[in-house]
């Protein structure tokens, strides 16, 4: 019987940690929780409602009216609606990065992903992962890639989808992104002391994924 492990990557946007987390997961059978899709739903509710980003106590009020479901098949339900698409668009990314700013957001999501996470054999990506929500985690990854590779990746990815996709003004999205992500009072984005640094802007998704897998079977082994 192999040991039950929890794993959390953590990085800025777009470095391809979803991508990698939910790689990881199939290849074994892990359950894979997206903590940005909880915090782009958050955003997507309110944006869709009307709901100014900018005003805490507003957002605030909003969470109670909010219910997500995260599936097996990695699709995102939001008070029952599909909205796995929705939430990809760069308008709802930036969105994301206001609300994750307010402590009554944060402590929803937090409580909700610690839930999903006690099962164990998860992994879990986001910005604070290794730090705040699962500070225990077995193996902690902090996946980095530079600025430009990170652009690519996010104009390669929306055009894939069918959105529109300029890449100078996505590069500058992510580096204000990055700075609001950095900066923020609350769970900053930074890495975990104990967490194991992955630089992937010249490396392939398999080759990350194979990295990814020899570190879960390190981490059995200890």
């Amino acid at each position: 019987m192999k040991k039950k492990i929890s794993i959390a990557i953590d990085g800025p946007s777009a470095a391809g940690k979803s991508t990698i987390a939910k790689m990881v997961a199939k290849k074994e059978n892990f359950i894979y929780i997206d903590t940005g899709a909880m915090y782009r739903s958050v955003a997507f509710y309110c944006v869709k409602n009307h709901i100014d980003l900018n005003d805490e106590q507003a957002v605030e009020q909003a969470i109670s009216n909010i219910q997500i479901r995260l599936t097996a098949d990695n699709k995102v339900y939001l008070n029952d609606e599909d909205v796995s698409l929705q939430i990809r668009t760069d308008e709802v990314s930036l969105g994301a990065s206001c609300v994750s700013k307010y402590q009554a957001v944060r402590t929803f999501l937090v409580d909700e992903q610690r839930k999903m996470a006690e099962t164990g054999n998860v992994i879990l990506d986001g910005r604070d992962i290794g730090t705040v929500v699962l500070p225990h985690a077995d193996l902690k990854i902090y996946q980095i890639a530079s600025v430009e590779t990170r652009a690519k990746r996010r104009y390669l990815e929306n055009k894939e989808r069918g959105l529109e996709a300029d890449l100078e003004t996505i590069k500058k999205e992510i580096e204000q992104r990055d700075y609001q992500d950095m900066h923020r009072a609350i769970s900053p984005l930074k890495k975990a002391d104990d967490a194991i640094e992955l630089d992937t802007s010249n490396m392939t998704l398999e080759e990350v994924v194979d990295q990814v897998l020899t570190l879960i079977n390190k981490t059995r082994e200890e």
